[in-house]
């Protein structure tokens, strides 16, 4: 029987290496309720095993329900699915935030013979479950994975006080209420007032306010006197903070249309920690989904368009836009709401995105957050270096787009090639989208590519001009290089299909350019035989779309690779072991 854990994947998760597991699959080899030291908020330690090696591991307050409830027991199997690694005395511990129960598997006995990962002595103790921070939301304790730069303080009060805020447990907005004790919000400052002094029979003083905003609410702030020469030139407008130990008041909504019952009040033991920017390229962000500062150049901008949600049937505008840097890589990015209406910023500008969400829907796409923030032109040096490798050679490069990156794939909507032609997907009006496992077979290697226009969303054919370079007849536009579309034959256990690889996709999969390969086939035809052949019988996991096409008057359905990734085989074992479980 197939051991149903992830085996072997403890390790790299706890070395928090590139290509860990994001939803492990663990035997529950022990559960033990710690001392209360925390207000009396109860933990409670749980032993997870990959068979192989096992480790400690803090389960998340709220999902206590768990152990109490005995869903949670020794011997039985749960897929984590959030989690973190925090360092606690040179030792990495395992938070869980989110897990699923697998209860089909019931309690089994220990599954082989696991070892211990850790070094030092494996027991919490109490000073440990006082210190360990177990986040209470899918906490992000940076900003493009890089260290936090803790704010420059004007006053030495503040320098003594400011603590390590950011390792803290992070609330998100809409939890905080005036019966809790012990919180910390990352949020950004959306607007912040001048200062006002006022005069009264009781005497005088100042305040400012301001507004944060995470990505669940926001809430007013406002600071009196003291605090006013403390904090007033520290919070600016579009940063985001860490902030900790504020009075939580009853909202007063003559004085706020803020969307929020409570409002803060900054005191004398207020802790302020600002988040630090490190902006990313365009490539890669492969291990960051949330709160990400990406700069490029502003490459095209679509028009804004109105949606319709799905669950609540509101409208919404959008608005697509791509942007570039010198990686060679183009992102779509979707704004929404208002920066969608309002959006005029001219193509080839440097733009700093801050708060973005990466998604990957038809491909690896950013979105920006509500909370985010758009700003033309910054003022830093990335934007200085970035204009000046476009105006001196990035206007004429051609770009890869992130779709052949995307590597997670819904598994409602695997095919197999048999599926495709029985339920005739394609045949519609509107195009089917799927995705399908499958090994390459065969190359049209007499005319493996075509040039297409490199321009994102065209992809037409391109005729070679007069002056050595291509021309899209639908862009107007000529290119010093076109990209190429390349056309394989693939195979699963159920039938063969051919399909058709944009640039980057091929790219992928014959590891080289298509411009490569054409420069290479002048020069020596055999190194091109062999890259096809070492390119040959190789298994992808392909997004393909189908759609109807009509050619010399006989209507057939093409279909077109979207993007590509190697297999996870991990993930793959996964997904059979639950085909099988659901028969």
């Amino acid at each position: 029987m197939t051991e149903p854990v992830s085996v072997g994947s403890l390790k790299p998760i706890l070395n928090t290496q590139p290509g860990a597991l994001q939803k492990p699959i663990f035997q529950v080899l022990q559960v033990k309720k710690l001392t209360s030291v925390n207000n009396g908020v109860e933990r409670y330690r749980v032993v997870l095993s990959d068979s192989i090696h096992y480790a400690q591991s803090m389960l998340a307050s709220q999902k206590n329900e768990l152990v109490v409830s005995g869903k949670l027991h020794k011997g039985a199997i749960v897929e984590l699915t959030q989690f973190s690694v925090n360092m606690m005395k040179e030792r990495r511990i395992i938070i869980i935030i989110n897990l699923n129960v697998l209860e089909q598997y019931g309690t089994l006995p220990k599954i082989g013979t696991p070892t211990s990962l850790e070094t030092p002595s494996t027991n919490l103790d109490k000073e440990e479950s006082r210190n360990l921070e177990v986040p209470s939301i899918n906490q992000a304790t940076f900003y493009g994975n890089k260290p936090l730069v803790p704010i420059l303080q004007n006053q030495k009060e503040m320098n003594n006080r400011v603590s390590s805020v950011s390792s803290a447990t992070i609330y998100p907005i809409e939890s905080l209420s005036p019966y809790q004790n012990r919180w910390t919000i990352k949020a950004r400052v959306t607007s912040k007032t001048e200062i006002k002094h006022w005069h009264n029979q009781r005497g005088e003083g100042k305040l400012f306010s301001c507004v944060f905003m995470d990505e669940s609410g926001e809430i007013r702030a406002t600071a009196f006197n003291d605090q006013v020469d403390m904090l007033y030139d520290i919070l600016q407008e579009g940063q985001v903070y860490f902030i900790s130990k504020c009075r939580v008041n009853i909202a007063k909504k003559q004085f706020s249309n803020v969307q929020n019952e409570y409002e803060l009040t900054f005191e004398r033991d207020t802790e302020v920690e600002k988040v630090g920017f490190d902006y990313w390229l365009v490539y890669p962000f492969n291990d960051v989904f949330n709160d990400l500062d990406v700069i490029g150049i502003l490459k095209e901008v679509h028009e804004s368009v109105e949606i319709t949600s799905r669950t609540t049937q509101k409208f919404y505008s959008k608005r697509d836009i791509f942007i570039v840097d010198s990686s060679n890589y183009s992102v779509r990015l979707t704004v929404w709401g208002k920066h969608a209406l309002d959006f005029n910023i001219p193509q080839e500008t440097v733009v700093a995105f801050k708060g973005l969400k990466v998604t990957e829907f038809n491909g690896r796409s950013l979105s920006l957050l509500n909370s985010g923030m758009i700003i033309a032109n910054p003022q830093i040096e990335e934007a200085y270096s970035l204009k000046k490798w476009y105006d001196k050679q990035g206007k004429e490069e051609s770009f890869t787009t992130h779709q052949s990156t995307v590597t997670a794939i819904r598994k409602e909507e695997r095919k197999t090639i048999a599926q495709i032609k029985d339920e005739q997907l394609g045949m519609a009006e509107q195009p089917d989208y799927f995705s399908i496992k499958a090994t390459i077979v065969f190359f049209k290697q007499e005319n493996a590519f075509y040039p297409s226009c490199p321009t994102v969303g065209c992809s037409k054919k391109v005729i070679e001009d007069n002056e050595g370079g291509w021309r899209c007849e639908k862009c107007d536009k000529s290119f010093p290089a076109p990209h190429y579309i390349l056309t394989i034959s693939v195979n699963d256990h159920t039938g063969q299909i051919w399909l058709s690889c944009f640039d980057d996709v091929g790219r992928l999969i014959i590891g080289k350019s298509a411009d490569d390969i054409v420069q290479m086939k002048e020069e020596n035809e055999q190194a091109v035989l062999n890259i096809f052949h070492e390119a040959n019988c190789k298994s992808y996991v392909f997004r393909v779309r189908a759609k109807q096409d009509s050619y010399n008057g006989a209507v057939r359905v093409r279909y077109q690779v979207i993007s590509a990734s190697f297999i996870n085989w991990a993930y793959e074992c996964k997904l059979l072991t639950e085909a099988i479980n659901s028969y």
